[in-house]
């Protein structure tokens, strides 16, 4: 079966990965922040802390969440928010939180200066994977006995978080990679190339070229995971992980072995690009 050419009303029938198809991408922000909330809620009633590992994109659901935290009074003053990952400078350091392409400014701007300080998430439950302390997100998981949930894009080598694929000519088993935990590594230039799209400019000089990320080990231990494609060009990874091989080099396939995984796509990002698409390189 060529996965190009699957009919995108065909698309998730099979896969063990669920699909949530949104008419647009707004629709998904809201889809997104509704779930997020409901797991915060369902443990704030049964008295439990939750702990996720959350995103700086897509952007979108977060304004949705300050909207229904403020309106509708919903506390995450008992939540830990372990942020996926962060740009590195060349000093192997954050680059400064003061910069348009940090993801530490950026949640606080986006998100915890705009949620009335008695819901908000306490300060020292806002975590970001520390260069100097790498065994930190692991730390946490183990000592809440659980990971709630994982919510993010996915880059468009198949990526989540951070997590790219093993370079060519780089020898690593599935297992290998889904055991690869918080770590600093180099960017890979398809990921700078769309981040450059999106966040600078087309400047791809712009974008560091290393960064921190939570590792596969960490995020495959949360109980729900939530991959968020609204974009066009997410079509040719998205066919890739429903329907494709489980492979590391597609790293979101991994999670066709994942209990509960589920993507929530725009429907552009089901389209084919190019009918009966051609692939030349494999």
């Amino acid at each position: 079966m060529d996965i190009n050419l699957i009919k995108p009303e065909d698309l998730g029938k099979g896969s063990s990965i669920k699909l949530n198809v949104c008419d647009h991408e707004v629709d998904m922000y809201w889809k997104v922040a509704i779930e997020v909330l409901e797991t915060i809620e369902e443990n704030n009633k049964k008295g439990e802390p939750t702990l996720m590992v959350v995103p700086y994109g897509p952007l979108g659901p977060y304004a949705r969440m300050v909207y229904f935290v403020n309106k509708y009074r919903i506390s995450l003053k008992n939540c830990t928010f372990i942020n996926m990952d962060e740009y590195i400078g060349n000093d192997m350091k954050y680059i400064p939180a003061d910069s348009p392409l940090s993801f530490r400014g950026g949640m606080q701007r986006i998100f915890y200066s705009q949620i009335d300080d008695e819901l908000n998430v306490r300060p020292e439950n806002r975590y970001f994977p520390d260069p100097d302390n790498l065994d930190k997100p692991l730390e946490l998981i183990k000592k809440f006995g659980k990971l709630d949930m994982v919510f993010g894009g996915v880059g468009i080598n198949g990526r989540y978080a951070f997590n790219e694929p093993p370079k060519a000519g780089e020898a690593c088993t599935n297992e290998e990679f889904l055991n690869r935990q918080t770590r600093i590594l180099e960017v890979s230039r398809e990921t700078r190339t769309i981040n450059a799209f999106m966040n600078a400019g087309g400047n791809i000089e712009a974008i560091p070229q290393y960064c921190i990320t939570i590792g596969m080990k960490e995020m495959f231990q949360a109980k729900k995971v939530r991959m968020c494609m609204p974009r066009d060009w997410n079509a040719g990874a998205l066919r890739r992980i429903l329907h494709g091989p489980v492979d590391c080099h597609v790293p979101c396939s991994l999670f066709q072995n994942h209990p509960d995984a589920m993507i929530y796509a725009s429907r552009v990002a089901l389209e084919c690009p190019v009918p009966e698409i051609r692939v030349y390189n494999k």
